[in-house]
């Protein structure tokens, strides 16, 4: 069984829809992760629709933390995927929801105890000058070295890092004896399936404990640079067309209380706030 590990859908910062991304998949004859920023609805659509495809899905997020580091987490079922987001992820989204979130990486990690999942830490050792890669958190200083152990995995092959960032998560990886994910991290559609993780199994649980078990292997390879060029100005533009002063807004509480574990409390303007309840209104029907 294979599946890309890491894709994003119109949920977040990607203009690609649920329904394109399975019938894709289907072609390619791939599994996928739908990983939204924060958000489980991608991943839910994914699994109603594939039902009658036979895609293989897994069900996922990635949940961006406030100290930097972006946090892959695979479920065994959608109904533990939905009660884990309910509790630990939903109460805490920022209005701008694919940003980071209002707690830090130990923090997640702590909530993920004793959860049925597996646990990945997304592009180690990036994005270029940010801190969305738990390693490069740790060499600069920000988490302890401790933390790497607490994952399942490593990203060792992100479509959307370097070779030789790619290269260091594998050999990270191998140091703290935890096993290996791979994924495009895709926000446009032809991307998806062009790096994949691979096991030895004939369900998602036994796909998942793979992982765990570090029996996984990964293919696939890094886009070229104008394939990471329009990437970027995918989700950006994304980004730009939706709540782009509350995302402001959060760009420089990043700033201002760069280091803080968990976010310092309520910060922002009384309609930064409004915006922030009514999304969570929204989210409710989840």
């Amino acid at each position: 069984m294979r599946a890309d590990m890491h894709f994003h859908t119109r949920y977040s910062d990607s203009y690609t829809s649920v329904r394109d991304t399975i019938d894709l998949a289907k072609r390619r004859g791939t599994g996928v992760a739908v990983t939204d920023h924060n958000l489980i609805q991608g991943s839910l659509e994914a699994m109603e629709i594939a039902k009658d495809k036979g895609v293989f899905i897994v069900p996922g997020i990635e949940i961006s933390s406030w100290d930097g580091p972006h946090i892959l987490v695979y479920f065994y079922s959608a109904g533990e995927m939905k009660e884990y987001w309910k509790k630990y992820t939903r109460p805490y989204i920022h209005s701008s929801r694919w940003l980071a979130i209002d707690k830090g990486t130990e923090w997640i990690l702590n909530s993920l105890e004793g959860v049925n999942c597996v646990v990945s830490a997304a592009h180690p050792l990036g994005y270029l000058a940010s801190v969305k890669g738990v390693q490069k958190a740790i060499n600069l200083g920000i988490l302890d070295e401790s933390v790497a152990g607490r994952f399942d995995s490593y990203e060792v092959i992100c479509g959307g890092m370097f070779r030789s960032e790619n290269l260091a998560a594998r050999r990270y990886a191998d140091e703290y004896g935890i096993g290996y994910t791979g994924g495009s991290d895709g926000h446009i559609l032809h991307e998806l399936g062009t790096v994949v993780t691979a096991c030895e199994s004939d369900d998602l649980g036994g796909f998942l404990d793979s992982i765990a078990e570090q029996t996984s292997i990964v293919i696939g390879r890094e886009k070229n640079p104008p394939r990471k060029f329009a990437t970027a100005m995918a989700s950006t533009s994304r980004f730009s067309t939706s709540c782009p002063s509350s995302s402001l807004e959060r760009k420089f509480q990043s700033v201002r209380y760069r280091r803080t574990h968990d976010y310092p409390g309520k910060t922002g303007s009384k309609l930064m706030r409004r915006r922030r309840s009514a999304l969570r209104q929204r989210l409710e029907f989840v």
